[in-house]
């Protein structure tokens, strides 16, 4: 198989790099958007930057749904493999750094015991070539090491039974061979499809958009706050011998005095008309309902509470293309998943397995939605009229997919 080399790889990984690190600016909030105004100056509206969470509120809201269970038909034992490689950090980390990203990656080596041991990488610091019919990769790069000015210190270079490492420090290359016949590397990817096969981001174009928008109304609403709280006031008819006045005295005291002159002339005093808040409220609601439309939450998820709460059934029916966005997730993330399995176990048992010999193991996920006291009743109605027509049709296994509860043995 020809290479395309490490070379190229670098070249690509600082191509998609800056993106990747951007969408984890705006999971993590720390994203400063460009300036865009005519009316408010720069230095005024740098004082009141605004700061907003919903892209990772529109991260988490399904990561915090996609909870992975086990591999059924584990004819390879690879449960055991996850299960020495702290799963309840393993899987939420992978599955989390997929959707703010598009894809993670799974580096998987063995230990000085010889155990098998799986290291999660985010996609800013991998990439690779992959073959769009199994999903795994072809040749790999990744960084696993990183000086204090982000500068790589130590590099992987993966390919089919071997993998070279490049050390900053030393400038040796250490090669590791294995018996595996993809590299050690493996993708999890998020809604993959044939124009974009390392996948598509929960942080999308649109949503951050319309988290751009709803920021720029919260800094023209900041502004026009301060105006609303000490109105504008102006006094007309003040001789010019007159004493100036203090601006700051004028706003905050209680009691001023103005006399008039030698003619009896005396001040106005009026005020300017405040502007009103209403306008920015309506406008931080239309940015929520775009935003709630692009990702599939509701007004509620994006803190705009309605006045009757929800039961399980309304919030489970207003999230459907949560739920839809959900289950397509759980498809392209654990094929990913599987493939770990599978070169985890190669490398395990130092084997050359062939890919389609795991066609039968599959991964399993909890409920999107866990079942309540109400559809746990309509569940067993249902499950009892099915066994009733077809003996034995719902067992303890399918009763475990739908509701989440692990019966008794």
């Amino acid at each position: 198989m020809m290479y395309r080399g490490i070379e190229y790889l670098r070249t690509k990984l600082a191509t998609h790099e800056q993106r990747a690190k951007m969408r984890y600016k705006h999971y993590a909030m720390k994203y400063n958007d460009a300036q865009i105004g005519i009316t408010i100056p720069p230095e005024i509206r740098q004082k009141y930057r605004s700061v907003l969470g919903w892209c990772t509120k529109g991260v988490d809201a399904l990561a915090d749904r996609l909870v992975f269970r086990e591999f059924a038909n584990d004819d390879f034992n690879v449960n055991e493999i996850f299960a020495d490689n702290n799963p309840d950090i393993f899987f939420d980390s992978a599955i989390l750094s997929a959707l703010v990203t598009s894809c993670s990656f799974v580096y998987v080596s063995k230990g000085d015991d010889d155990n098998v041991r799986l290291q999660v990488i985010e996609s800013n610091n991998v990439t690779g070539i992959i073959d769009p019919i199994t999903g795994l990769l072809t040749e790999g790069y990744a960084v696993l090491n990183r000086d204090d000015f982000g500068t790589p210190t130590l590099e992987a270079y993966f390919t089919a039974g071997r993998t070279d490492y490049y050390s900053k420090a030393d400038a040796n290359v250490t090669s590791i061979t294995n018996d595996v016949e993809y590299p050690l590397l493996v993708p999890i990817i998020h809604r993959p499809d044939a124009v974009r096969p390392f996948g598509r981001s929960r942080i999308t174009r649109a949503g951050m958009y319309w988290q751009k928008y709803a920021k720029r109304t919260l800094e023209r609403a900041d502004v026009t706050a301060e105006f609303y709280s000490f109105p504008q006031k102006y006094v007309t008819g003040i001789s010019s011998d007159a004493e100036a006045m203090d601006s700051w005295k004028a706003t905050v005291s209680s009691m001023l005095q103005f006399t008039s002159d030698n003619n009896g002339d005396k001040p106005t005093l009026g005020q300017f008309t405040t502007a009103s808040m209403s306008p920015f409220t309506e406008q931080l609601r239309t940015a929520a309902a775009g935003f709630s439309g692009e990702t599939g939450l509701t007004l509620d998820d994006l803190g705009f509470v309605s006045e009757n709460p929800s039961s399980v059934e309304a919030i489970k029916a207003s999230h459907e293309n949560l739920r839809l966005a959900g289950r397509k997730a759980q498809r392209s993330l654990g094929s990913g998943l599987l493939n770990v399995a599978y070169i985890a176990a190669c490398l395990r048992d130092d084997t050359p397995y062939l890919r389609y010999q795991f066609n039968k193991t599959t991964p399993k996920w909890e409920p999107l939605f866990e079942a309540d006291a109400s559809a746990l009743s309509t569940i067993g109605d249902g499950a009892l009229k099915i066994n009733q027509a077809l003996d034995g049709y719902i067992d303890k296994e399918v009763m475990r997919d739908i509701t989440g509860i692990k019966g008794a043995e």
